[in-house]
């Protein structure tokens, strides 16, 4: 894309992220950091995407031919990024989203379209585990739903207590997957847990 075919940036988040390189020290009018505000800008407009589509949608086309199967749907190790709402650090991760339909399927790659349009606003790993959950259990209307997501948080291990190589597990269990112990050991099981 040329420079001038780019999303043209307001004045006042270029204004902004120019004020906090001088903040954190540095001259942003030096040569390698004169375009620096205009491509954060643009950054972060890619990495907020989320905040301009409806996850749900994705779910809206499923498919009822499935030659009788009704057993677990999962989809495992889909990567992911977001970014913290606290500190606006990265977050990456990798999340395990499972379904057992009752009478309607979805194409995998939605699960995954699903986790990205939440995972691209900011978040906490909590929220983010919830909202995927909530989502696929109140379009598809399955008898159970699990997620579980795995993540390492830039706000621990770049800042404060720097501890790098500690994960975060979050994981969210809906109907027969919460309420039944036999549903949920297979779900833990097919997901590696």
């Amino acid at each position: 894309m040329t420079e001038d075919k780019k999303p043209a940036v307001p004045q006042d988040v270029a204004d902004a992220i120019r004020t906090l390189i001088n903040w954190a020290g540095d001259d942003p009018n030096r040569e390698g950091l004169i375009d620096t505000p205009k491509r954060v800008a643009r950054a972060w407009k890619e990495y907020c995407a989320g905040y301009a589509e409806d996850p749900g949608l994705h779910l809206s086309r499923t498919f009822e031919e499935v030659g009788g199967y009704d057993e677990v749907v999962l989809l495992k190790d889909i990567p992911f990024q977001s970014h913290c709402e606290h500190h606006m650090a990265p977050i990456i991760g990798k999340a395990s989203i499972a379904y057992l339909p009752k009478n309607r399927v979805v194409g995998i790659s939605k699960l995954a379209r699903v986790l990205h349009g939440y995972a691209q606003r900011l978040q906490v790993q909590e929220r983010l585990t919830a909202e995927v959950a909530k989502c696929i259990w109140d379009n598809l209307q399955p008898h159970g739903v699990a997620v579980v997501i795995e993540a390492t948080h830039g706000c621990m291990t770049g800042r404060g207590v720097r501890t790098p190589g500690v994960g975060m597990t979050t994981s969210r269990l809906l109907g027969c997957f919460l309420d039944d112990a036999s549903s949920r050991r297979e779900v833990m099981s097919l997901m590696g847990y």
